[in-house]
């Protein structure tokens, strides 16, 4: 997986991932009036309006970017019919040659934790048929239960050639009262990003990059400067970028000499571009995926002053 990643963001020049993370107050009004017509005001109504929306982000910018990033929660709060919305904007941005990452942040153990990884990178067996269900090709998780909660992902990431970006230093602003702790001169984060170097030794591609990557935050540069060092085989996703406050200045230590080591995470600022008040009289409502497409565009050249 982290192979395939790497040759898709050297294609496109560009280590972009869209966040796939509607909320209804970003679909335009025309896409919600169709379906509540069609539907009613809805769980169904707000789904298909989501994956209307997705498809046509998804045609405007697959030409531009490696990945997208749909956040399961977005989904998962309207239920079976938002879950599959999920399962089909996954779909449809795999027909047009992106990388999936499923921004799911799952951590527990045991059976639990087998569950979760066979749900969605592993398979699952019904009296000796195999499924793929949500088929993702990474996804975040959160490992702070220790081994146990991780084991089962890694068995799944290398029997089905899978990814894993595990969470170490987030982007939210309090992040500090738990990662930045103190323990015998090393801070928590630290610990956890000398676990993850440790987790993915046994998973390199032929990059010589992990399949275990970090979820590293650009709101925090200088704890990204120290895990870069831990993790020099480690592959960054960097949450934080634009509306969070995070600028390409921020990002420069998260990449490695070659250019490569990270992937930076944009939701609002793409997804959402329609809605800026510049972009308002400048883009018609139906216009929102072209607004967009110029957003993914400026990131890339901002970026660009960062990896060179």
């Amino acid at each position: 997986m982290i192979d395939r990643l790497i040759r898709k963001i050297q294609e496109k020049n560009n280590p972009t991932v869209v966040g796939l993370d509607p909320r209804l107050s970003f679909i335009p009004q025309w896409i919600k009036d169709e379906n509540f017509e069609k539907y009613g005001k809805t769980p169904k109504a707000v789904a298909e309006a989501f994956l209307q929306f997705n498809k046509e982000i998804i045609d405007h910018i697959h030409d531009l970017v490696p990945a997208v990033k749909p956040q399961i929660a977005m989904y998962e709060q309207y239920g079976a019919e938002g879950v599959e919305a999920y399962i089909k904007t996954i779909e449809y941005g795999k027909k047009k040659g992106l990388v999936i990452i499923g921004d799911i942040k799952r951590g527990d153990i045991a059976s639990t934790a087998e569950a979760y990884s066979k749900g969605h990178i592993g398979r699952v067996d019904i009296e000796g048929e195999e499924f793929e269900i949500f088929k993702e090709d990474s996804i975040t998780i959160n490992p702070y239960l220790g081994y146990d909660s991780i084991e089962p992902f890694l068995e799944d990431c290398r029997d089905y050639d899978k990814g894993l970006f595990v969470l170490v230093k987030t982007s939210n602003p309090n992040s500090g009262q738990i990662q930045n702790l103190s323990i015998e001169g090393k801070c928590i984060y630290e610990i956890m990003g000398d676990l993850v170097s440790q987790w993915g030794e046994g998973l390199k591609g032929s990059s010589g990059y992990s399949r275990i990557g970090a979820v590293v935050g650009a709101t925090h540069p200088e704890e990204a400067a120290k895990l870069r060092e831990i993790m020099p085989h480690t592959y960054f996703l960097v949450p934080g970028y634009g509306a969070q406050g995070g600028n390409a200045e921020d990002l420069k230590a998260c990449f490695n000499r070659d250019g490569l080591g990270a992937i930076i995470n944009s939701s609002r600022g793409i997804i959402g571009a329609h809605r800026m008040v510049e972009n308002k009289e400048r883009f018609k409502e139906k216009e929102f995926a072209m607004a967009a497409r110029e957003a993914a565009l400026a990131m890339k050249v901002d970026l660009q002053k960062v990896i060179g």
